[in-house]
């Protein structure tokens, strides 16, 4: 018997499709985590409904913002960790015909598979002819959604047509609350049982399951009913109760007949007791069920909500190497606006830096919304404001971690999780060497130079001044004070020294002679906090001392700490090269070189030299050899300008001739261990390397796509990384700056890059972008918002609602205009 033609392989190749034919056990659980539909409440991995966590399939649900803390005994210490948990599986479908075994992966015979997540729609879509021990022939058709218009509520609609049998056919639906922690391979040591025993029930078509996280002891609920559909309409199944130790659900029994499709149609609600505006969540998930409509109208619900969202996060290209680099932007846009979403503001929770795509970093915080946020600020600034009060009200746990290091102040957390405190593990398993490596990235204190510039960076590009007096002022005053706390003053020099820190690169945590112990005046942290201190004495004065005298005195600000903070952005140490390049730390010439043509000839990809080293009982602490961007993170975050006024505030001298050989020198000496480190320094070689910049930023858009990272997109993707490559697009090629109270555009497009078209949201205007090799043309919606500042290559124009401006940059060889 021939197949019928499978319906999504006749769909045409689109950016907006990311598609997978057959099936590729190696590569599973790495789709599973790209195929993640989310609304930024809930997302659940893109597993096939009818497989359970069997070390290829890893089906999971996450919650934002829901986190336990088990505490687990390895090699004879017991350690805590607190982590994201897996919630019960809403997925389970899967149908067996009379007399017949159950579908589940490896029992029947999958003659075709296809898969395609379309992300202009977020719905994600499956086609499978199998063939069952019987030789019974089935076609399953497969849609599935997480509504972001309803955004408690989850939906998958499965159509199974019999190809060559007719009898009556079985669809089982359950609710599975036996799952647990299981996604990374590197915690396969440590405790796993988040969830307590379920509490469980029924009532009609419609059943329930309620699990407990052990120690946070959050309420997680969940309610679903299964219906039978034929020719659209709904139609009568006998029904059997299905109930496990840890499940509850229904059997659907109902005759077929060859050729003739019939639809089941599962729709879930999800509820926890950190929701507000519930009194009980098992209540509300059944309450919220009753009022949820079927499947087609959540679907155009569903459908209008994305294209609402596009809409707010339109950014599109024209390069030479068609629908490649479009669909992965697309997709990176897609996992950013489902991870992060107007339904997040609520839920006081932070950017987690794999997403809710799995257990990765354990679902934690780290500052990856540095990268994160400049693309939130001029798209859903209302969110960035909601994610910084997430380090707001951690605040007390941040002054509680900056007096165990003996500071006052604020310390924020290299890992946050639920309620701000350190998270970082003391250790980490190295899988060459089979031992466990001392972690100390907690000294990477620099997260506290990210909470600050994105503070500063959200309030250039809003002026939201009652945001910068309610709570910003407050995190800029108290991290402000920890690095005034800690800045050791030479009377020799007449310098003050910040030492025992890590800068973002992670390959270096001491000196060769004191591993662990930190390092004297990396210079991202001096520059930056440098840079900090001035943005706090900017801060005071523009809320100025009348109006918010209230909060000066609260905050126990006085004109002598003032003067003090002063003092010590002017006097910071700054290490510097002999050859007069900046210096990644104080020490770092003395460092031995790598033999790297040797370790890539013996390793081929050493992006994590760290791990090759100790398991030759060595380690990177005695090289020139970095993991990702350090010194270089001072270019992706301050333009030159910037990062001259700076040093010069310092004392230094400053050339910005100097920094393409500063890129070259610290480029060949970085493995690119990171995915963020593509992303920088695609971004800082964007004018002196423009064809080098835009090969890293393919790098960065293929890393989740493509696995680069050896396995690890299976625990979730990186979405610091993928926000970072829209960032290129949207102000690293466009030079797009928002600091004294101006937006300002130097574009530099690659060769490569033909033009940009996008839509940007500034001190509320909504403004269209385009930009080519030959013009700059800026119009703003009409609207009743003050006129802004838009300075282009320099030339100062005032642009009000309804406005239009057209600048013409100077002409370059080949390149024909695009725009009128």
């Amino acid at each position: 018997m021939t197949l019928p033609v499978c319906s999504l392989c006749e769909m045409p190749d689109s950016q907006w499709l990311l598609s997978y034919t057959e099936a590729d056990p190696t590569d599973e659980s790495t789709r599973e985590a790209l195929l993640t539909l989310g609304n930024g409440y809930f997302a659940t991995r893109g597993a096939v409904p009818e497989a359970s966590a069997d070390g290829v399939h890893y089906p999971a649900t996450y919650i934002a913002g829901v986190y336990n803390r088990l505490a687990s005994e390895v090699h004879g210490h017991v350690r805590e960790d607190e982590s994201i948990v897996n919630v019960t599986n809403w997925l389970p479908v899967t149908f067996r015909p009379e007399g017949g075994s159950w579908f589940t992966p490896g029992g029947y015979e999958v003659e075709h598979r296809h898969e395609v997540l379309d992300m202009q729609h977020g719905i994600l879509l499956r086609e499978s002819f199998v063939r069952d021990p019987e030789q019974r022939r089935t076609r399953i058709q497969q849609e599935r959604l997480i509504s972001m218009n309803r955004f408690h509520v989850a939906a998958l609609r499965t159509t199974i047509t019999p190809l060559d049998w007719e009898g009556t056919i079985h669809v089982r639906s359950v609710l599975d609350g036996g799952v647990r922690n299981d996604n990374v391979a590197e915690f396969a040591e440590l405790a796993k049982e988040h969830l307590s025993e379920p509490a469980k029930g029924r009532h009609g078509d419609t059943y329930w399951l309620a699990c407990e996280t052990v120690q946070s002891d959050v309420c997680v609920a969940q309610a679903a009913r299964t219906l039978l559909h034929r020719d659209h309409r709904p139609a009568l199944a006998a029904s059997l109760p299905v109930e496990g130790p840890r499940s509850v659900g229904n059997e659907l029994s109902f005759a077929v007949s060859p050729s003739v499709p019939a639809t089941v149609d599962k729709t879930v609600t999800v509820f926890t007791s950190r929701d507000r505006a519930i009194s009980e969540p098992l209540d509300a998930t059944r309450d919220e069920l009753a009022d949820t409509p079927g499947f087609e109208t959540l679907r155009d619900e569903h459908f209008l909500a994305w294209e609402h969202l596009w809409k707010r996060f339109h950014l599109s290209f024209q390069g030479d190497d068609g629908t490649v680099e479009r669909r992965a932007l697309n997709l990176h846009v897609f996992h950013l606006a489902q991870t992060l979403s107007k339904h997040t503001a609520d839920l006081d929770v932070g950017v987690p830096a794999r997403g809710l795509h799995g257990e990765g970093y354990r679902g934690h915080i780290f500052w990856d919304e540095l990268f994160v946020f400049p693309i939130l600020n001029l798209r859903v600034p209302e969110l960035t404001r909601a994610l910084l009060l997430y380090r707001y009200r951690r605040l007390p746990h941040a002054r509680r971690l900056a007096r165990e290091t003996g500071a006052t102040g604020a310390l924020f957390p290299w890992q946050s999780g639920s309620d701000g405190q350190e998270e970082t593990p003391r250790q980490f398993y190295n899988p060459r060497s089979k031992r466990w490596m001392a972690d100390n990235s907690r000294r990477q204190y620099h997260v506290d130079h990210a909470v600050a510039y994105n503070i500063w960076l959200y309030y250039q590009v809003t002026g939201d001044i009652d945001f910068l007096a309610a709570y910003g002022a407050e995190l800029l005053v108290e991290i402000a004070r920890f690095w005034v706390s800690i800045a050791e003053h030479d009377p020799e020099d007449g310098r003050y020294h910040l030492r025992g820190v890590m800068g973002p690169d992670e390959f270096h945590d001491g000196y060769p002679d004191r591993p662990g112990e930190g390092l004297d005046d990396n210079a991202y942290v001096n520059i930056m906090a440098a840079w900090t201190l001035a943005r706090v004495l900017e801060a005071h004065e523009v809320l100025g001392g009348h109006h918010t005298e209230d909060l000066w005195q609260r905050l126990g600000v006085t004109p002598g700490e003032l003067e003090q903070w002063d003092r010590v952005s002017r006097r910071l140490h700054v290490p510097f090269l002999p050859g007069g390049l900046i210096g990644q730390f104080e020490g770092y010439a003395e460092l031995e070189e790598l033999d790297w043509d040797g370790y890539r000839a013996r390793y081929g990809n050493i992006g994590r030299l760290d791990l090759i080293l100790e398991a030759e009982d060595d380690t990177t602490n005695r090289y020139k050899a970095s993991k990702q961007a350090d010194v270089l993170m001072l270019f992706y975050l301050l333009s030159a300008e910037e990062l001259g006024a700076v040093l010069e505030r310092l004392g230094y001298d400053f050339d910005p001739a100097s920094i393409p050989e500063t890129v070259d020198y610290y480029r060949s000496r970085t493995t690119h261990g990171s995915t963020l480190s593509s992303v920088v320094y695609s971004w800082v070689m964007s004018r002196g390397n423009r064809e080098g910049s835009w090969e890293l930023l393919r790098e960065a858009l293929a890393a989740d796509l493509s696995d680069t990272q050896g396995g690890t997109t299976r625990e979730g993707i990186h979405l610091g990384a993928m926000a970072g490559t829209i960032d290129i697009f949207q102000r690293c090629y466009t030079g797009l700056e928002t600091r004294a109270d101006a937006l300002r555009l130097h574009p530099c497009l690659p060769d490569d890059l033909k033009w940009l078209d996008f839509d940007l949201r500034y001190r509320g205007h909504w403004l269209h972008f385009q930009i080519s090799h030959e013009q700059v043309l800026v119009r703003a919606r009409p609207g009743a918002a003050a006129p802004i500042a838009v300075v282009v290559e320099g030339q100062r124009h005032m642009l009000g609602g309804g406005d239009r401006l057209v600048h013409r940059l100077a002409q370059k060889p080949g390149h024909s205009s695009f725009f009128s």
